[in-house]
């Protein structure tokens, strides 16, 4: 959904890398359904008993009761509909009630700052849950210079990203993408409390 020239990222930090290998997932099956190739690797993840082993084992069951056809039906439902899907994943829409508000052209002021621009062909606005799923991933990656995760997500993600992964949790369409709302949910918690620490 974006693009950027990739900076040199040296040395990530293994922890690091794992975060963002976590919210590019997210960022992935937010921003298109999964195909089958995805859905059979998903299906031999391996979850824990930590809560997020337990959410990454809930989306390695939900991979396995679902086929590419079923679920991108559930994504159509959720997300675009007819008229609309059932969620709107917008940091405008959860922050404010309505589209294209402040929220999006503060995102917009940040990720200039950065040098991230969206996709040549992608509609979708910058303050879309599953872009900024991908930004927080590269920054965690070091792809992208002139800010740290830390700052984007409290500005960008810890405001509303909780209650919306926390809503498509709870979707009446929601089969397969149950499982990646507590996925989701289970991360920003995770993150939230990273950001805590003294």
């Amino acid at each position: 959904m974006m693009e950027r020239p990739s900076a040199a990222t040296g040395l990530v930090d293994p922890l690091d890398r794992e975060r963002a290998q976590l919210f590019a997932l997210l960022g992935r099956l937010l921003s298109t359904p999964p195909d089958a190739d995805l859905l059979a690797r998903l299906r031999r993840l391996e979850g824990g008993d930590t809560p997020l082993g337990l959410a990454i084992g809930g989306l390695a069951a939900a991979a396995a009761r679902t086929d590419a056809a079923r679920v991108e039906r559930e994504y159509f439902a959720l997300f675009i509909g007819v008229g609309r899907g059932e969620l709107l994943p917008y940091g405008s829409y959860y922050l404010t009630g309505f589209l294209h508000e402040r929220p999006l052209a503060e995102l917009r002021a940040t990720l200039g700052a950065l040098g991230i621009a969206r996709a040549e062909g992608v509609s979708e606005p910058e303050d879309h849950l599953g872009f900024c799923c991908e930004v927080m991933a590269g920054l965690l990656e070091g792809r992208f210079q002139g800010g740290g995760p830390g700052e984007f997500f409290a500005r960008h993600l810890a405001p509303w990203a909780g209650r919306c992964f926390a809503d498509l949790e709870g979707a009446d369409a929601a089969d397969f993408y149950r499982a990646v709302g507590a996925l989701g949910r289970s991360a920003i918690e995770i993150e939230q409390a990273a950001a805590a620490l003294p």
